[in-house]
């Protein structure tokens, strides 16, 4: 049985989604601010995180930015709920971590349905990668989560080491930006597929040489292809 915490201050939100959750078989732990949720983390590691953002006290973006920065919860999958639907909240909380977002209202069936899909994605991850993979100077290390250029470590950030990560293990597959969003950021995402234009600007940049390598293909989406190393 998965474990999810919830946390919540919404009483009337709170109670429909916990019976919900445990109508589907879940084990659901509720909490209605931030310190009653550290305190359980203590004791006990959940298998998903339901977090509103508008919450008394420490916020869900503050929370969230604290469990990412966690070395034993940084793959831990987030949901984040909230009653603010701008592009810019959905881009921020995935930004700082959030494996998917879910404005309110919402339909608790559909909750279920993404936590589910989530906790099978969470799972497919949790399996050995395969190898180191490399070309030219760039290196990618799945298990050790570790990019390396000429050498040198380059620090990205998840959705950057996701994007690089899928491109190197189809060196020369065209890869749709509605892909890229699916094996990225995750099933039923609302996040605009600009979004992936914006990250690969980042991965490029980082990549310094090799950003090229990184290639445009017009109207389609992005491949690798290892050209000449550029001075």
């Amino acid at each position: 049985m998965s474990v999810v915490y919830y946390v919540e201050d919404d009483e009337s939100i709170r109670t429909a989604v916990v019976y919900a959750l445990n109508a589907s078989g879940f084990e659901v732990e509720r909490f209605e601010e931030a310190a009653q949720f550290w305190s359980a983390l203590a004791e006990r590691i959940p298998d998903l995180v339901l977090l509103d953002i508008m919450l008394p006290g420490e916020d869900g973006l503050q929370i969230l930015k604290k469990i990412r920065a966690r070395p034993d919860l940084e793959h831990l999958p987030v949901i984040l709920l909230t009653a603010k639907g701008a592009e810019f909240e959905k881009v921020l909380g995935l930004d700082s971590g959030a494996d998917d977002y879910v404005a309110k209202p919402f339909g608790v069936m559909e909750l279920i349905s993404r936590i589910k899909a989530l906790l099978r994605r969470a799972a497919r991850q949790a399996a050995p990668e395969p190898g180191v993979l490399s070309s030219g100077g760039v290196t990618l290390d799945p298990e050790k989560h570790l990019v390396t250029v000429d050498g040198a470590v380059v620090e990205l950030t998840l959705k950057e080491f996701g994007l690089l990560h899928a491109l190197l293990k189809s060196p020369g597959r065209v890869f749709t930006r509605a892909e890229l969003l699916d094996l990225v950021w995750g099933y039923e995402t609302d996040v605009e597929t600009r979004t992936v234009d914006v990250h690969i600007g980042t991965v490029r940049q980082k990549l310094g040489p090799y950003g090229t390598w990184i290639r445009t293909v017009r109207g389609l989406g992005y491949k690798f292809v290892e050209l000449e190393r550029q001075p």
